[in-house]
């Protein structure tokens, strides 16, 4: 730990990296968790043509997201983390409070679906430059031997902001009934995004740039590198990352996002009970990733990843069959499947900014990231509905995310092991 950074400031740091990954997963939380009422609200046709429409539109602010990538990572090099943090979040709240103040279709036809395409687009392009931006500004303020550990917190900050809106949509929707829920009480849990987007900009206006940041400014040599020279220096660390980055969405976005849908839908639990399993689950995810972050630190990245990679794998097909034997088995399988996942998620923060030095951190992180999130994480929801309305198996997300696995485990092996080491600064 430098001598600038001390335990006070670093807890800042913690608070003002995990506001904004709460901000983001707010957002998909409440989404994911409402999309029966959003679907029946702003889109037109049969109960199944308008959830598949609302899935696919969850899909479109994950293809933008390439494009916020490349915007915002090399101004995150060039001006600075704290600079781009503090646009990125007022950007992702305003967008989801948007999204609360859209009028019905009933009210305004097909403006409705457009709307929220477009403020899809501009959630997408701003957190493009979030997540990197978040996890960076982590990486480059906590000290080596401790960067798992310290990582970890902005997981549980993923976590917390997806339990958060998933709770308060399921909590609305006890409160309120049914009707209620269809024709309004959907849109309050996105208009609290606003106040989410205040506390996070205080946060962060509070906070200086990065010590390593700062140090490689004072250095003209190595000051941020244009683009051409990530594209042109740094392909192998692009892939690979962009590999282990496949393996962690189309986990993530299975278990987080399309859950709830396919517990419903498929094993024809009540709403209220395919709300409820992903809840327990990520609430015990919570309280393992710190444990997972710090051994992370001890014993390294790369074992974890193999360790989860390969449990997924052999697991996720019985533990498929598990969830569907009852409600109670459901919340056993989620939460086991969600401790495979924990090495992973726990370490995302300490493994992928150490694949690039700091001139081109930001632009490396967020680029191969995004680039894989937007064609392999928020199109994984819609392509399980399809792939099971084409096929009739209900298990074929577990056979996505088994292919998924596989490929990050051929990443896993052109990942160096950077647990303990100093952060490289060119």
């Amino acid at each position: 730990m430098t001598q600038e950074t001390t335990p006070a400031i670093l807890r800042r740091a913690i608070a003002a990296s995990a506001i904004g990954n709460a901000t983001e997963w707010f957002d998909y939380g409440i989404y994911a968790y409402g999309v029966t009422y959003i679907s029946a609200a702003l889109f037109p046709g049969s109960t199944a043509e308008a959830t598949l429409f609302a899935l696919v539109t969850f899909a479109i602010s994950f293809l933008v997201r390439p494009l916020g990538g490349f915007f915002w990572g090399p101004l995150g090099d060039k001006y600075g983390r704290k600079a781009i943090l503090g646009v990125t979040i007022v950007m992702m709240a305003g967008a989801t409070v948007g999204v609360g103040l859209i009028p019905s279709y009933a009210s305004i036809g097909l403006w409705a679906p457009a709307l929220l395409v477009i403020l899809r687009m501009v959630q997408g392009f701003s957190t493009g430059g979030e997540y990197g931006g978040a996890a960076i500004f982590m990486a480059e303020y906590a000290p080596d031997a401790r960067r798992g550990f310290f990582g970890s917190f902005l997981e549980v900050g993923t976590l917390a902001g997806f339990c958060a809106g998933a709770l308060l949509m399921l909590g609305f929707s006890l409160l309120l009934g049914e009707p209620a829920m269809r024709e309004w009480g959907w849109r309050l849990p996105f208009l609290l995004a606003g106040p989410l987007g205040f506390v996070g900009v205080y946060l962060r206006s509070r906070m200086e740039e990065t010590p390593l940041f700062r140090e490689v400014e004072e250095n003209a040599a190595t000051r941020a590198k244009p683009l051409r020279h990530l594209l042109s220096h740094h392909r192998r660390p692009l892939l690979a990352m962009g590999g282990l980055v496949i393996a962690l969405n189309v986990v993530n976005y299975t278990l987080l996002s399309y859950m709830p849908t396919y517990l419903e839908r498929r094993l024809g639990l009540s709403l209220d009970a395919a709300l409820a399993v992903p809840i327990a689950g990520m609430l015990f995810m919570m309280l393992l990733l710190p444990f997972a972050g710090a051994l992370s630190d001890r014993i390294g990245r790369k074992p974890m990843w193999a360790l989860s990679l390969i449990g997924l794998m052999v697991a996720v097909v019985p533990l498929y069959h598990v969830m569907g034997v009852s409600p109670t088995s459901a919340v056993v399988g989620f939460a086991l499947l969600g401790m495979l996942y924990v090495p992973q998620l726990a370490t995302i923060s300490a493994t992928f900014p150490a694949f690039f030095p700091t001139p081109v951190r930001f632009a490396g992180f967020a680029i191969a990231y995004n680039v894989s999130t937007s064609l392999f994480g928020g199109t994984t929801p819609a392509v399980n509905a399809w792939l099971i309305d084409k096929t009739g198996d209900p298990l074929m997300p577990a056979y996505v995310m088994m292919i998924a696995c596989i490929v990050g485990l051929g990443a896993l092996c052109f990942t160096e092991e950077t647990a303990g080491k100093p952060l490289r600064s060119a």
